[in-house]
């Protein structure tokens, strides 16, 4: 079963790499922030972007009057504190924007 949410969260990414360069992409979420809980990404298990034209985007941007929106999407399996189950969430980020959102979480 799976919840969806537009719940804004705070993402926190590790520390890139020195020797990643400044070409390399950024790094996964590691942590996030929820209704006031931490939670600890264990693994990355999918990474994508969607563009908002194919999902219903306005008629102009259908036929490229505007840009797509986009969105980066990370699914993640996190865990909130020591004593609580591993869950699996998908952090959306709005790229234009650089803000991030729960958009699912799995059961």
């Amino acid at each position: 079963m799976s919840r969806t949410y537009t719940d804004p969260i705070e993402v926190r990414r590790a520390p890139r790499a020195a020797e990643a360069g400044p070409l390399a992409a950024e790094e996964p979420p590691a942590q996030f922030l929820w209704r006031g809980r931490l939670y600890v990404v264990r693994a990355v298990v999918a990474h994508w972007i969607e563009s908002a034209t194919w999902w219903g985007g306005s008629r102009r941007a259908l036929e490229g009057g505007i840009p797509a929106h986009e969105h980066e999407v990370w699914r993640v399996e996190a865990q909130a504190g020591r004593s609580s189950g591993t869950g699996v969430y998908d952090l959306r980020r709005d790229l234009a924007a650089d803000r991030w959102v729960l958009a699912r979480a799995l059961d």
